[in-house]
């Protein structure tokens, strides 16, 4: 099994990664697990400003930060993994990268801050769901 294991640094990524965890023991085999950080791009404004080092390091440094407790929780729990940062849109970013490695499951966490508020900024989580094509599992 593949499983493409979104994160974002916060407690709810880190919930998501708790349930993979549970699911790989109710496995018969450990699934193959890509652990991933999709950072959204910057304001072409800031990113003019900051040269492309800038950029480069800017997105390393965020998912250095998003993936740090989801790598310490995935290495505690013994389930091999690799590791990916992407810059683009999420929830566009997740389902390109589940596409891509032909994954069985997406799993990611969700904050649930509200209808109101996805309907004016809309849900990284509802926009995957919504078009992955593959099973999602959301964690709350």
């Amino acid at each position: 099994m593949k499983i493409l294991l979104a994160v974002d640094g916060s407690q709810i990524g880190l919930t998501a990664v708790h349930q993979v965890v549970e699911l790989a023991k109710a496995l018969a085999e450990p699934p193959t697990v890509t652990l991933l950080y999709a950072d959204p791009p910057l304001l072409r404004s800031v990113a003019l400003e900051l040269g492309n080092d800038g950029v480069q390091s800017y997105h390393a440094e965020n998912g250095a930060y998003a993936l740090k407790k989801a790598r310490a929780a995935l290495k505690r729990a013994k389930l091999p993994f690799v590791e990916k940062v992407v810059v683009g849109e999420p929830a566009d970013s997740i389902v390109k990268q589940a596409k891509a490695e032909k994954a069985d499951l997406v799993a990611m966490g969700t904050h649930g801050r509200g209808a109101l508020k996805q309907l004016l900024v809309g849900s990284v989580a509802l926009k995957v769901i919504a078009t992955s094509p593959v099973p999602v599992l959301v964690a709350r």
